[in-house]
């Protein structure tokens, strides 16, 4: 005989209403009201997972039943639902940091899937009633922008990273809570893809290198910059001058931290998937653990410009699109080494830009001893580096790009690529490209 728990079902049915109702007061929200389309495609997957049915959630399906595709249309040259899917991320972030700022459940749709997610909302003040601040040996997980550490207020700083190291744990379970359903994505996707057939080669190891943003909130409360053979000696975070300032005081405590920011979790998950559905294997190594030879061997990913991962200092001589920083002003720019046609000499990014332009850039290049391959994924601001994330990982974007610059065998030649977007509410909304190399 089978018992059925009346109680836990009653309580299952009330949590998957409230699911519908919180997916019908998004597309009720300004964000949604004239895009029909978008309304249309979240109503669809939404439906499907909350019936049990995520496996359905496909690209051809998805193409099928909400644009009207043909049964046996070509996925791989329409990209619609690609590039549908990731507006359709823009708008729920738009919501959900706007209208839907008070919801205690958000709808995520992970890169690289359609599947949504009801994920509980944290606070910090669900944080701080959950836990006391502790020691962290590595928590790997920022989730806000090191720029918007108080700096006026120099005791607040270990707080504030202390807050920032339990909410990142909270956000990295919550990520990772389901790779059963992320292992279920159909490999068609990465399948003789022109860029990632290189970079994930089947049992070939790739090598992530996650950035330090200890380091960027250091460099700006200090108002200096930390080149890569300081970086490595670590003078900066482990010495302290007897006439140190209190200021240089917690400075030196954030130094000594091990932090990374939200998008590289973000770059971990995608590219795990990836890897996995390649057969490759991904390491994922903390830029404060990388050695030189390291970079002499296999591929590698670099998240962050120079000012939160330095070993991208050791590329720019053959760059064309370098970083700059003016620490008095907090202005990053985007310097053009060799402008063609009317392109600017130039791109700037300032903290206090009312119109929030950020940018980001792409770079492919051959590793150190040639025998591999570097993806350099960095920006003016955290959003300028998801940019260059979304770039790489929207299809829709990347492949007219390469199609562009291919090679007869099919191959892709080493690149760059800039990328202008806007910064609302520390994500980036639309990118464009601005400027592209193509390297011989």
């Amino acid at each position: 005989m089978i018992f059925v728990d009346k109680e836990a079902t009653h309580s299952g049915a009330l949590a998957t209403d409230s699911r519908r109702e919180l997916v019908g007061r998004v597309v009720a929200s300004s964000p949604f009201s004239k895009t029909e389309r978008l309304s249309s495609l979240l109503l669809y997957i939404c439906d499907v997972a909350l019936d049990g049915r995520a496996d359905e959630l496909s690209e051809q399906n998805i193409g099928e039943a909400v644009f009207g595709k043909s049964r046996d249309y070509d996925s791989a040259n329409d990209g619609i639902v690609r590039a549908q899917v990731s507006r359709l991320r823009q708008r729920l972030d738009l919501y959900f940091d706007g209208e839907g700022v008070e919801e205690p459940i958000r709808i995520v749709i992970p890169r690289g899937g359609y599947v949504p997610f009801f994920e509980p909302r944290l606070t910090k003040e669900t944080v701080v009633a959950a836990s006391t601040p502790a020691p962290i040996a590595d928590p790997v997980v920022s989730p806000e922008e090191p720029r918007q550490v108080e700096r006026k207020r120099s005791g607040n700083v270990v707080v504030a990273w202390s807050l920032v190291a339990i909410l990142a744990i909270a956000v990295l379970a919550l990520l990772l809570k389901d790779t059963g359903v992320l292992n279920r994505i159909k490999s068609s996707r990465t399948a003789g893809h022109p860029f990632w057939s290189q970079m994930f080669a089947a049992g070939q190891r790739t090598t992530i290198v996650l950035a330090d943003s200890n380091l960027v909130v250091w460099q700006g409360l200090m108002k200096r910059d930390v080149g890569l053979s300081e970086y490595l000696s670590g003078d900066y975070r482990t010495t302290i001058p007897a006439t140190a300032t209190p200021l240089e005081k917690e400075a030196l405590q954030v130094a000594r931290g091990r932090y990374t920011s939200m998008i590289d979790v973000e770059m971990m998950q995608y590219f795990s998937r990836l890897s996995q559905l390649k057969g490759s294997k991904l390491d994922v190594r903390y830029t404060r653990d990388l050695r030189p030879n390291d970079l002499k061997q296999g591929n590698i990913i670099l998240s962050g410009a120079p000012e939160a991962n330095p070993w991208v200092q050791l590329f720019e001589h053959d760059m064309n699109f370098v970083f700059s920083y003016d620490r008095v002003h907090e202005t990053t720019t985007v310097i053009n080494r060799m402008p063609e046609g009317s392109e600017p000499r130039q791109w700037e990014s300032m903290r206090a830009d009312k119109q929030h332009h950020v940018y980001g850039v792409v770079a492919y290049l051959p590793n150190l001893s040639g025998n591999g391959d570097v993806l350099i994924l960095e920006g003016t601001t955290i959003a300028g580096t998801e940019c260059a994330l979304d770039f790489v990982s929207d299809d829709s974007q990347l492949l007219p790009f390469l199609k562009q610059i291919q090679r007869t065998d099919g191959s892709v030649p080493h690149f760059e690529v800039v990328l202008g977007t806007d910064n609302m509410s520390g994500s980036a909304v639309k990118n464009n490209i601005l400027a592209w190399r193509m390297k011989k």
